[in-house]
């Protein structure tokens, strides 16, 4: 009888990242109940926005937790789909994973940095806080549903694409949420300055996005 060798993928690598995401996620329901709670029903009702809103400080304990447990989960799961939809083997291609964190992390701090600019220029700074505080938090909540699509695509639905592209419609429906949340409470500022309105738009939220996906796509 002939031993047939099978070439059993090896996954410790991506089992470690979702480990320490895991780890992560329990340390801020551990020290930060409140937090924690209520930020699971954040694309249902504002209770954890609202009870940070005076605050709104991205430097928090919860708030920092979370972003990382985000930045992990998500840059796994792009680079999941991402090796899915070209036919490569994960295990081949680690490097492209890190590269992908550090893109993501670029992204949201230069983001981060010229709304601040923005905040600052035109002595809005308060109010460009809370927007930042607001859309990342809807953000962070999309690395729980990248946690699980990541278990999903890696332990039970393995290189099935589709299963990635429904994933991919729940995280930009949590953040058309978010956005659509967070102009109908900001209306009555935005109708009176709607060309600075598109004008932000345009050049903060449309063209570094477009860049990223761009970028990433090269």
């Amino acid at each position: 009888m002939d031993a047939i060798y099978r070439n059993i993928p090896n996954w410790d690598w991506i089992t470690l990242i979702l480990i320490a995401g895991l780890v992560i996620i329990t340390m801020g329901k551990y020290f930060f109940k409140t937090s924690f709670f209520t930020f699971i029903t954040l694309p249902f009702n504002r209770k954890y926005i609202t009870l940070n809103k005076k605050k709104a400080k991205l430097i928090n304990g919860f708030h920092i937790l979370i972003t990382i447990f985000q930045v992990l989960n998500i840059s796994l799961f792009i680079f999941l789909t991402r090796s899915y939809w070209l036919g490569e083997n994960p295990n081949n291609s680690q490097a492209m994973f890190w590269i992908i964190v550090g893109m993501l992390c670029t992204f949201i701090l230069v983001k981060i940095a010229l709304q601040l600019g923005n905040g600052y220029f035109f002595e809005n700074s308060p109010l460009m806080m809370e927007l930042i505080f607001e859309k990342i938090s809807y953000l962070n909540y999309s690395g729980l549903v990248a946690f699980l699509g990541n278990l999903l695509l890696i332990y039970v639905f393995r290189n099935y694409l589709p299963l990635g592209y429904i994933f991919v419609f729940l995280i930009l429906v949590i953040n058309l949420i978010g956005l659509g949340t967070i102009l109908r409470n900001r209306q009555k500022l935005i109708i009176p300055n709607i060309f600075y309105f598109i004008l932000y738009l345009c050049t903060l939220e449309i063209a570094p996005l477009v860049i990223f996906i761009s970028y990433l796509n090269s």
